[in-house]
């Protein structure tokens, strides 16, 4: 069960803020610079907020998931207590079987929709649950709108952080020789020291982030396709027979072929037999034909109402699932357009990494050089001087 996993994040955020504490020299009184410490405390308490609103998702959806399951326990035990028989006569009026709000919500709008599909010879067609309890609810439930964004914001922050502490230590940094050079090396390194620290922790956390939240949605997932498993074997009630119209038909068939085979017995026997009962067939034909089709007809067009409502039924959920397939493609070309500006953002923090990357060797190289042409020239002066 990887629910609690999120806890890893506050450990880490202790982590994180006790070394940056310490880097700073606030365990040992040495503050090197009170800038770079409050921009640090800054950035470490918006990351803070962050995974404060984002622990209410995940421990929403702890609870839902662990509800599901419970559910699912219950299921199955009382399904081999029932031996094997369908449980949706005690869950059909059950109006508690969920504990959380938003699951017994959903399970209530089922119960409704299997019974306004219902037809006098029963329930209708069956409806499944995943309409109702479904990934979409997991999602709403554990803040997936928000969820999905902060491991980008993270990132986000940490390159803040960089070109904060780049433009800081810039800024600070000027002179044209030797001595007021070195003299501004001291706020260069102080400002460089607060961009490579939020980089660093704002990608770890972005990292270690994204590793929790979709670990802890991908085992939701789980939970629920068992849950919606189980059901369907212990509870999900039963569509009417499709085979009720067939059955009339074959009840009013037989009952037409007795009739025709009393005729036939009644004309076998000889020419004046026949002659003499012509007007007995006569009334005995009508009075079976009567006494046949008046029932039969009745049946007949009952069957025919009742494959009428199955058809209309049918229509129905066919409208309905086309609805739900055309939802689907419209979700999954939403995830697509996400992955795609994931991809995106991930490809422009890699060139922007490469960009602070060539930027801070071509500073490094080009103070390398300056120091080693003031050098050069001190120690060109100094030999004057001593000659």
């Amino acid at each position: 069960m990887k629910s609690k996993l999120y806890y890893v994040l506050y450990f880490l955020y202790a982590v994180v803020v006790a070394f940056v504490l310490y880097l700073n020299g606030v365990f040992t009184g040495e503050w090197s610079s009170y800038t770079n410490l409050v921009i640090n405390i800054v950035f470490l308490v918006i990351i803070g907020i962050l995974f404060i609103i984002s622990s209410v998702g995940f421990g929403r959806l702890n609870r839902v998931t662990y509800e599901l399951e419970d559910v699912t326990i219950r299921l199955q035990k009382a399904y081999k207590d029932a031996d094997g028989k369908n449980l949706w006569a005690e869950y059909k009026d059950n109006a508690k079987v969920f504990e959380e709000e938003d699951l017994q919500d959903a399970f209530d709008k089922y119960r409704l929709r299997v019974k306004g599909g219902k037809t006098k010879r029963g329930a209708g067609v069956s409806c499944d649950l995943e309409e109702y309890i479904n990934e979409d609810l997991l999602d709403r439930v554990g803040m997936n709108f928000y969820n999905s964004g902060v491991s980008g914001t993270l990132t986000g922050l940490g390159i803040l952080g960089t070109f904060l502490g780049l433009s800081m230590g810039m800024g600070a940094f000027s002179g044209d020789d030797i001595f007021t050079i070195s003299d501004n090396v001291g706020s260069l390194l102080s400002g460089m020291k607060v961009a490579f620290h939020t980089s660093v922790y704002g990608i770890l956390f972005s990292l270690v982030f994204n590793v929790v939240y979709r670990s802890t949605m991908a085992d939701a997932y789980e939970v629920l396709g068992e849950f919606l498993s189980v059901f369907r074997q212990t509870a999900q009630p039963c569509a009417a027979k499709e085979n009720d119209s067939t059955a009339t038909m074959l009840i009013y068939q037989a009952g037409m072929a007795n009739s025709l085979k009393q005729m036939l017995d009644l004309m076998k026997g000889d020419a004046a037999q026949q002659t003499a009962g012509v007007e007995h067939i006569v009334d005995k034909f009508t009075e079976q034909m009567q006494s046949a089709l008046d029932a039969d007809f009745k049946k007949l067009g009952n069957t025919l109402k009742n494959a009428g409502e199955s058809q209309a039924a049918s229509a129905a959920n066919a409208a309905e699932m086309v609805e739900a397939v055309t939802a689907l493609v419209e979700v999954n070309r939403n995830v697509q357009e996400a992955l795609a500006k994931v991809m995106e953002r991930q490809e422009l923090f890699a060139r922007q990494l490469a960009e602070q990357k060539k930027m801070l060797a071509d500073t490094c190289s080009d103070m390398s050089d300056e120091i080693s042409s003031q050098i050069y020239t001190f120690g060109q002066m100094r030999n004057l001087y001593e000659k």
